[in-house]
C-alpha cells in the first residue's frame, strides 16, 4: 500500500469501467483522484455516474472529487487540466482512458464517424497530456498513461469472432494505432524530465462493474474475458514505474515486472498475470 501517497491523479472516463476501477486502485495506493466524465453514463442512463464514483471512493477513506466536461468537445477541454487540479493541487498523473467508438465497415464510416472519434480518441488525450506537461516539469516529473487497445492491429485469421465483428471495429482501431504511435513519440521527447508517457490495453474483453454482457461471455468462453483488477494493476505500475514509451498489453505488464494482482481496495492479492475473471464476483 502507498505506491502512490501525496500523489494527484486525474482519470478521464472514470465515472464507470476501466476508469472507475484505475481510480479506486490509485486511491487505495493513496493518491487524491480527481475523475472526469459526462454526467450521463452508457447510453444516456445515469448508471455510472460521476457523483456515485466519487462516493464510492470516499465511502472507503479515499480522497476524491469530480469534473465533468465534453471531451469531445476541444472548447470544452481547453482548460480541463487546470480545472483537474482546483480540488487536490498540480496533477502528478494523468490516465487519459475516455474513448468512444462508432461501429462501421471501414468502406462506410462517414467523415463525421471519423471525426468524431478522431477528436475524443486521439485529439483529446494528445490536448490533455500537453496541458499537463508543463507543469509537471516544473515539479520535476510526473506520469502519462493512454488506454488503448488491441483493435489497433487487424485480427489475425481465423477471426476469433465474425468477420463482420472483425471489420466494423477498424476505424475506431485506427485511432487507437495512431494514439499509440502519438504515445512512443511523445514519451521519448519528455522522458528527460522524468514525465513517462506510456500505453497499455487489455489483452481481452474487460470485466467490469455491471457489464451483465461480458459475465455472460465470460460463462462460455473465458478466454475472451480479463478480470478489471489486471487493467488496473497495469496501470499502477505504468504510473508509477520509470517505464518509457511502451504501449503493452496489461498481463504482459504484470507478467514481465513479476506483479500480483489485488483487489481495487488493494487488500487481497487475487493471483498474478494469469488471473481470470470471475463472472459471479461483484467488483
Amino acid at each position: 500500500m502507498g505506491r502512490c501517497d501525496g500523489k494527484v491523479a486525474f482519470i478521464t472516463g472514470a465515472s464507470r469501467g476501466i476508469g472507475r476501477a484505475i481510480a479506486r486502485r490509485f486511491a487505495a495506493e493513496g493518491a487524491s483522484v480527481v475523475l472526469g466524465a459526462s454526467r450521463m453514463g452508457v447510453h444516456g442512463k445515469l448508471h455510472g455516474t460521476l457523483e456515485e464514483a466519487v462516493s464510492e471512493i470516499q465511502a472507503a477513506g479515499g480522497k476524491a472529487a469530480a469534473v465533468a466536461a465534453d471531451l469531445s468537445d476541444a472548447a470544452a477541454r481547453s482548460n480541463l487540466i487546470e480545472r483537474a487540479s482546483e480540488p487536490f493541487g498540480p496533477l502528478d498523473i494523468l490516465v487519459n482512458n475516455a474513448a468512444g467508438a462508432r461501429m462501421q465497415l471501414p468502406s462506410q464510416a462517414t467523415t463525421e464517424d471519423r471525426t468524431f472519434m478522431f477528436e475524443l480518441n486521439v485529439n483529446a488525450p494528445i490536448d490533455l497530456a500537453q496541458q499537463a506537461i508543463a507543469g509537471m516539469q516544473t515539479r520535476g516529473g510526473g506520469w502519462i498513461l493512454n488506454i488503448t487497445s488491441a483493435t489497433s492491429h487487424q485480427p489475425q485469421l481465423p477471426y476469433r469472432d465474425s468477420k463482420l465483428a472483425a471489420l466494423i471495429i477498424g476505424p475506431y482501431g485506427a485511432t487507437k494505432a495512431a494514439l499509440d504511435r502519438y504515445t512512443e513519440a511523445l514519451a521519448h521527447e519528455v522522458a528527460e524530465h522524468d514525465i513517462f508517457v506510456n500505453a497499455v490495453a487489455p489483452v481481452a474483453i474487460v470485466l467490469t462493474q455491471a457489464a451483465d454482457y461480458v459475465r455472460d461471455i465470460a460463462r462460455g468462453s473465458p478466454d475472451m474475458v480479463e478480470p478489471v483488477e489486471m487493467m488496473a494493476e497495469a496501470a499502477l505500475e505504468l504510473c508509477t514505474g520509470r517505464h518509457v514509451g511502451r504501449v503493452v498489453y496489461s498481463r504482459d505488464i504484470v507478467h514481465s515486472v513479476g506483479l500480483e494482482v489485488h483487489s481495487l481496495d488493494g487488500q487481497t492479492v487475487l493471483g498474478d498475470a494469469f488471473l481470470e475473471a470471475d463472472p459471479e464476483a461483484t467488483a
